[in-house]
């Protein structure tokens, strides 16, 4: 649970004017590794809203709530996305930047039921043509931008003093592999997230009123990268126990391709797609073994007995072995 004090924030006239706080205050909606969400009713706005709270980038930005909030203007249009409302980055009241969004009601994504809702949602998102000078950063070469970030979280683990070392060495042997996948683009740039586990998707069913939220990592890329970490297994595996077939992949590529301005055929989008899916299971693999070593420190402000668990069985020399064997043996 987080240890953060509201108490700046609750008393602030500025912030009690522009919204209005109800009686009940801020309740805990979730956490993620680097961001703390609350709830709480706002009397000028009449309807509940969110308080997002950044405590980390991982992107290393220098203000990571500015970059959300300015992601969040750009996905608008869409009706997919939160509402963006206010941010305040002076971290005067705490220590952390914060935004203001709609709070949108759901529930968490069912791979096994809502795979043609989660197609629809990133078809809708990824048709969005924005001008090319924006804010996002703009990998040159996405693949290797991947790969290096690989790199550098790996590097944490590696400087680890207690580290396993075959855990340690198998890994070094994937990102080997990992040397040899190649980026294959098609289509236009676009705003992608990048951070699609099913948690991410709030579902309400038939209709437009299914939503993609958490912004955090937002890029200017190719739709394919965002649909190779909604498919791979570290993402799926991660809050539920699903792997895809491949059946349900072409399923999903199926839908999404009739929902897109860009992609008619799904076979073609999977020769750009299978390359993201692959390294991006390095991705989640390399940022679990540097999350593993973050949560030995006792000080960390966020965490989670699931995701520790969850990070332990992701560096099991059995769910490496998988990945090893079913993604990254063609490389």
């Amino acid at each position: 649970m987080s240890k953060l004090d509201l108490n700046n924030i609750r008393k602030n006239k500025d912030f009690i004017d522009r919204f209005g706080l109800e009686d009940e205050d801020f309740s805990l909606l979730g956490q993620g590794e680097y961001n703390i969400n609350y709830i709480f009713n706002s009397k000028v706005y009449d309807k509940k809203l969110l308080l997002r709270i950044a405590t980390h980038s991982q992107m290393n930005l220098k203000n990571q709530i500015r970059y959300e909030y300015e992601s969040l203007k750009l996905l608008n249009k869409t009706n997919r996305t939160p509402k963006p409302i206010y941010f305040d980055d002076t971290r005067e009241l705490i220590p952390y930047g914060f935004l203001v969004m709609d709070y949108l009601p759901g529930r968490h994504l069912d791979y096994k039921k809502d795979l043609k809702f989660a197609a629809e949602i990133l078809a809708h998102i990824h048709n969005v043509r924005i001008s090319e000078d924006n804010h996002l950063l703009k990998p040159e070469n996405p693949i290797k931008a991947i790969y290096e970030e690989c790199l550098k979280m790996f590097e944490t683990y590696r400087k680890y003093d207690k580290a396993d070392m075959e855990i340690m060495r198998y890994i070094e042997e994937l990102l080997e592999k990992g040397k040899n996948i190649k980026t294959i683009d098609i289509g236009y740039r676009t705003i992608i997230n990048t951070e699609l586990n099913s948690g991410n998707f709030l579902i309400n069913g038939e209709g437009n009123s299914n939503y993609l939220v958490d912004w955090e990592k937002p890029l200017y890329g190719y739709p394919a990268q965002d649909l190779g970490h909604f498919l791979t297994p570290t993402t799926t595996f991660w809050k539920t126990d699903v792997i895809l077939s491949r059946e349900e992949i072409f399923f999903f590529l199926k839908v999404y391709c009739k929902y897109s301005n860009q992609y008619k055929d799904e076979r073609e989008l999977w020769k750009s797609v299978k390359n993201y899916l692959s390294m991006n299971c390095l991705r989640g693999i390399t940022w679990c073994a540097m999350a593993y070593v973050e949560y030995q420190d006792p000080n960390k402000l966020i965490s989670n007995d699931y995701t520790y668990e969850k990070i332990k069985s992701y560096l099991s020399m059995d769910f490496l072995n998988m990945i090893k064997d079913e993604y990254l043996n063609g490389y």
